[in-house]
């Protein structure tokens, strides 16, 4: 299942190549204002390439020329530069930031793996189908890892990213007790009823632990009036049902291919994810 490099798959691309040869680690230490990318960002530069990237533009330019410089021997310093963003860079984002500039070396390898190793944030994608398909593909590039479960037999496929760990439970609800505290739960299963249980045992989670972070289920509208009234007979309160979203994705597009669906899908995650709540922060061209 191809796609675009994981922030683990530019980790260890750096270190691979770190065996072979000097690089120089930029790395955002702090912003301020309206800036490219948010503080932990970083890019490795190496002599003839760079892995991963700290916003593009004129800051980035600057800032690989820079580091070029000081890669022979690798062995100067660490510095920083303080860089405001303005008409003298030809950016007009209006911030500043500071650059960190490390030198690197194979020795560095291990303490790199520790400190630039990404946070991923849990989710929880219940169902086996294209839509799911499509989903892992369009959540494989960025910082989520997610488990894919489904009560049936041999529906995942067998190259599946890194960062997607596939599970087998019947029935399928009983996987809801081991999710990780603060994940993001799909629900697109092959059967209603099966969808119906899984919403169920997340209400149950939440009245007890209250630990998830988005419970969503794909369908209509009268899907989930149809669910709403079997939940409530269940006994959960109007309260409890408002903290699912049906139908999920993003309001205003109406494809239902696949892709589209996982488009919008992600894009709605995105918003609930901690990096979303920073104004002011987007790659420059």
């Amino acid at each position: 299942m191809a796609s675009e490099p994981h922030p683990d798959g530019h980790l260890d691309t750096l270190l691979n190549r770190l065996a072979r040869e000097h690089a120089v680690l930029v790395t955002v230490l702090r912003t301020r204002g309206s800036v490219p990318r948010e503080a932990g960002t970083w890019m490795a530069v190496f002599a003839d390439t760079q892995v991963g990237s700290i916003g593009g533009g004129r800051l980035e330019w600057d800032a690989l020329r820079q580091a070029r410089a000081q890669l022979p021997g690798a062995g100067q310093p660490a510095w920083e530069q303080q860089v405001a963003l303005g008409p003298s860079l030809g950016q007009c984002c209006g911030g500043s930031l500071v650059l960190g500039f490390q030198p690197l070396r194979a020795a560095d390898a291990a303490a790199l793996r520790q400190r630039l190793a990404p946070v991923l944030t849990p989710v929880a994608l219940f169902g086996g189908g294209h839509v799911g398909h499509a989903l892992v593909r369009a959540l494989a590039p960025l910082p989520f890892h997610i488990t894919w479960i489904d009560s049936r037999d041999e529906v995942f496929p067998a190259d599946v990213p890194p960062q997607v760990q596939t599970e087998h439970a019947d029935p399928v609800q009983s996987a809801v007790a081991g999710l990780a505290p603060g994940a993001r739960v799909l629900i697109m299963s092959f059967s209603h009823a099966e969808d119906l249980d899984i919403v169920a045992a997340c209400l149950q989670r939440l009245r007890q632990r209250a630990d998830l972070a988005f419970v969503g289920l794909i369908g209509s509208r009268s899907k989930w009036a149809s669910f709403r009234h079997r939940l409530a007979e269940r006994g959960f309160s109007d309260a409890e049902l408002a903290r699912v979203t049906c139908p999920i994705g993003l309001p205003g597009i109406r494809g239902k291919e696949p892709a589209v669906i996982a488009a919008s899908v992600v894009a709605q995650l995105l918003q609930t994810h901690p990096q979303a709540a920073s104004p002011g922060h987007g790659p420059q061209q």
